[in-house]
């Protein structure tokens, strides 16, 4: 067995990331819940667009702990996040609910001071590991959050966006969903355009959600590496929402990665459990090797297999426990979606 001493030194040392959370909405849902596990104290936020919108979580749970904030995000090595803004139920408010999202995240960001640090670059993840601090990727879910503009979404860019996932399982203005299989569609005139421009701007195109004909339109018009942030192995657990050997293969030939996630459906139908998630890892790996596998946890958006943000060692302890070298989980906890959002950003 793993040497506890010498996995905790590693993932002390590994640049860690996790490429997708549902955090910021959760937290407003509870009533604004500050990322530091306090309430923030401007109570004139609490009538904006998300609360009014979707309403305070049920009582059960309010009263369940959070799976990730910004400590929990240092008790668990966890260098880096991307947190997501779903605005998939936001109809006709697509971008107000996604502002609204990120103005409120601002605020618990600035909050911190220098300690929580807002990347918009590979760069700025790795300079934020170096000086101790924490850094957020903002991302936001369903291309809808554009609202069918190019010049909203260089706006976007603009306030720090910086990775944008092109639809959830229902259809988009971009693409099908996941949930839309029988459709067979894939990107609309308007989201070649959309993944152009991501191209042009230096943001990633996440495919996690998309339908399978939408993945391969992603395939033959991106010129820049993709991400799937939260997404397992099918042949592992067939579930709609995992990606196939051939996407995977088509991923890692892209230059891409995929984020092993959370949720237990998409790790097992039947009996999901952290030996299952790793074998997700060791499937993915054994079949496009180690360069494009990284780890997508889907915290406060169902990915309940892993309690918080404080367990990610584990994964540390686990892969070691399998035989991993210590270069190929380095790429793993972070080094491969740090090197897909640098070159996503190339020009």
């Amino acid at each position: 067995m793993t040497d506890h001493s010498d996995a905790a030194r590693l993932h002390r040392d590994a640049l860690v990331i996790d490429s997708h959370n549902d955090a910021i909405v959760n937290h407003i849902r509870r009533g604004n819940l500050g990322f530091s596990g306090n309430p923030p104290t401007d109570g004139d936020r609490r009538n904006a667009t998300v609360a009014g919108l979707r309403g305070r979580l049920d009582r059960s749970d309010v009263e369940s702990p959070v799976q990730i904030d910004f400590p929990k995000m240092r008790k668990g090595g966890v260098d880096a996040a991307f947190f997501a803004v779903d605005v998939t139920l936001a109809v006709k408010n697509h971008l107000t609910y996604a502002l609204d999202a990120m103005g409120f995240f601002d605020s618990e960001m600035e909050a911190h001071g220098d300690d929580v640090v807002l990347a918009k670059s590979a760069a700025d993840i790795s300079r934020a590991k170096r000086d101790g601090k924490l850094a957020v990727v903002l991302a936001i879910e369903n291309s809808d959050g554009v609202e069918g503009s190019i010049n909203v979404l260089r706006m976007l860019h603009r306030v720090g966006v910086r990775s944008i996932g092109l639809t959830h399982d229902v259809s988009s203005l971009a693409a099908d969903g996941n949930a839309e299989a029988r459709s067979r569609g894939g990107l609309t005139r308007f989201g070649v355009r959309l993944v152009e421009a991501m191209n042009n701007l230096g943001m990633l195109v996440d495919v996690s959600h998309i339908s399978e004909t939408g993945f391969w339109d992603v395939m033959e018009v991106s010129q820049k590496p993709v991400i799937a942030s939260h997404s397992n192995c099918k042949s592992v657990c067939d579930h709609p929402r995992n990606l196939s050997n051939e996407q995977i293969r088509a991923l890692a030939k892209n230059g891409g990665s995929m984020g092993i996630t959370f949720v237990p459906r998409f790790v097992d139908r039947t009996a999901p459990s952290f030996t299952r998630l790793l074998d997700h890892v060791d499937h993915a790996v054994q079949l496009v090797g180690a360069d494009h596998v990284g780890i997508g946890s889907d915290f406060d958006g169902g990915g309940t297999l892993m309690e918080d943000a404080t367990s990610f060692a584990r994964i540390t302890v686990g892969l070691l426990d399998r035989g991993y070298s210590e270069a190929d989980i380095r790429k793993i906890l972070g080094g491969n979606h740090l090197r897909v959002f640098s070159e996503a950003a190339a020009t």
